[in-house]
């Protein structure tokens, strides 16, 4: 009898999006013989066992930089790359160990650098095979690209969630480059593609906004505190998704707002769903979930945060999506554009390029 190939998935905990996109990928591998498990901090564990109950999950935090209210990020995250090296490091020797522990066949790492072993199969996740600098650094880029494909080397494959040809999410980050012989697309991975399009939503009744919280502090509750002088101003229904999965599902109303502490995946996309306008920051994996959905958002990229200046900006340009700063949120909050007719090209696209990598890995390592 042929025992179960025990998988390993570790997502990087810079924020939800990430756990989330590990999630729709583990889903997908799911099946019998194979036996997933997560390795993550509590939090992210706590929002995984709620999407996937019944998962196994074992204590394994990464590395969680700490940002700063006033200077910009990437000026935070340079300072603190002794501390992440000293963590890819620790986390590689780690992983070691875990691997004859629980007798693990594959890892899939989620940006995590250090989680690859020669003796198991080491996937590598990632959208960002050029990590964007601001204008005045640009001339990093180029070292930041060799960098970055010498991590992607030690591991057996690197998938990354976006689409292979023109019509993509990532521009420049991911495309317009030489790529190394083991990158795959997967098309884009969202949590909301197994649920289906929720039924019975009253026509005509979709004029809420849904605010969706996420990223890391002080950013965070920056943003939750200046839209919420805003939607008091409008005096329009809205419902905030506080992405807080570790203090449960509280739920609190005052006036025209209703928070929610967290939402379980279809409560989610069942508010989203029925909103007219969703506003979020401008991070990937909430990107993948909003195009999943066919939705109109308005995006508010993270200040300092290059990546999600770029993909907002980049998205608003090709008519997809509408964008303001963080410090130009006030007044009348724009609606913008709803998604081209390409959602459906999109999702069937990335169902098949998702099915023949998992196919080909699988073959490669009789999983």
């Amino acid at each position: 009898m042929k025992k179960s190939k025990n998988i390993l998935i570790c997502p990087l905990e810079w924020g939800l999006g990430h756990a989330g996109r590990m999630v729709a990928l583990a889903e997908k591998m799911q099946c019998p013989g194979r036996n997933i498990i997560f390795g993550a901090g509590e939090k992210h564990l706590a929002f995984i066992k709620n999407e996937l109950p019944g998962i196994n999950c074992l204590s394994f935090p990464g590395f969680r930089p700490v940002y700063s209210r006033y200077l910009p990020q990437y000026i935070i995250i340079f300072l603190q790359i002794p501390l992440l090296v000293y963590h890819t490091v620790r986390e590689h020797i780690i992983l070691k160990k875990m691997i004859a522990r629980h007798s693990l066949d594959m890892v899939i790492s989620d940006n995590r650098f250090g989680l690859w072993n020669k003796k198991i199969t080491s996937v590598y996740v990632t959208h960002q095979l050029r990590i964007l600098f601001p204008s005045s650094l640009s001339f990093l880029e180029f070292t930041g690209v060799q960098l970055h494909r010498k991590i992607i080397s030690r591991f057996r494959w690197c998938l990354v969630p976006d689409l292979p040809g023109d019509v993509n999410l990532t521009g420049r980050m991911s495309h317009e480059m030489k790529l190394p012989a083991n990158i795959r697309f997967t098309g884009i991975l969202s949590r909301f593609r197994t649920c289906g399009m929720p039924e019975g939503l009253p026509a005509g009744k979709k004029e809420t906004i849904c605010v969706i919280l996420s990223g890391p502090e002080p950013q965070r509750g920056i943003l939750e505190r200046k839209i919420t002088a805003v939607l008091a101003e409008e005096n329009r229904q809205a419902i905030i998704l506080g992405g807080k999965p570790q203090e449960g599902t509280q739920k609190e109303t005052k006036g025209n707002i209703t928070y929610y502490s967290h939402a379980g995946r279809r409560e989610m996309q069942e508010i989203i769903a029925g909103s007219e306008l969703i506003i979020a920051r401008a991070g990937y994996s909430t990107i993948m979930e909003l195009v999943s959905l066919n939705c109109r958002a308005l995006l508010i990229p993270t200040p300092g945060q290059t990546e999600q200046e770029y993909l907002a900006s980049r998205l608003a340009e090709m008519g997809w999506f509408t964008c303001i700063s963080q410090k130009d949120l006030k007044g009348v909050l724009p609606s913008g554009p709803g998604l081209p007719g390409i959602k459906d090209d999109i999702i069937k696209q990335s169902g098949e390029l998702l099915d023949k990598v998992l196919k080909e890995i699988s073959d490669e390592t009789e999983i």
